[in-house]
């Protein structure tokens, strides 16, 4: 009689096993990976010296995704104004919420050499024209993900005041 418990209940756990794979493959089946919105928001000046400066990209990340997603890389060059200002490199994990929008800042360091003789006027206006070209690594329940970042327009820019 216990043999036959324990046979019972190994085809109820085996059964019990399967239902549950069936539903997880199911609704993963139902799961699709829309990219995730991205969009400047101002560019914090934070050191401005003889060979260069450094500054904030303020970012506004939207997930439309009903799962998190999560960045394991991020690489964006930066243009104001026509002029290439620099590159950022992000490689600390970003979790991004389902449904929901992140603040995500990236720091990025410029050299005045790198970056033009007109360059400094630039960091003294409240409004820049910008563009924005990278990549951004992303694991999704439905595997790694590979979005190619590009953007352009206007944003505010805050100054370095001391």
């Amino acid at each position: 009689m216990v043999g036959a418990t324990q046979k019972g209940g190994g085809w109820a756990a085996a059964h019990l096993t399967a239902l549950l794979t069936f539903a997880a493959c199911g609704t993963l089946s139902r799961l699709s990976f829309h990219e995730p919105e991205l969009q400047l928001q101002e560019i914090n000046v934070t050191g401005v010296g003889l060979t260069g400066g450094t500054f904030e990209l303020v970012f506004d990340v939207y997930n439309p995704n009903e799962y998190r997603i999560r960045s394991t890389r991020l690489e964006v060059g930066v243009d104001l104004e026509g002029t290439h200002f620099g590159d950022a490199l992000l490689e600390r994990p970003l979790d991004l919420s389902p449904t929901n929008h992140s603040r995500v800042v990236v720091p990025v360091r410029f050299e005045w050499a790198g970056v033009g003789a007109g360059a400094r006027a630039l960091l003294t206006r409240r409004a820049l024209g910008y563009g924005l070209t990278g990549t951004v690594l992303l694991e999704t329940p439905l595997g790694d993900q590979r979005v190619t970042l590009h953007g352009s327009g206007n944003v505010p820019l805050k100054p370095f005041i001391r």
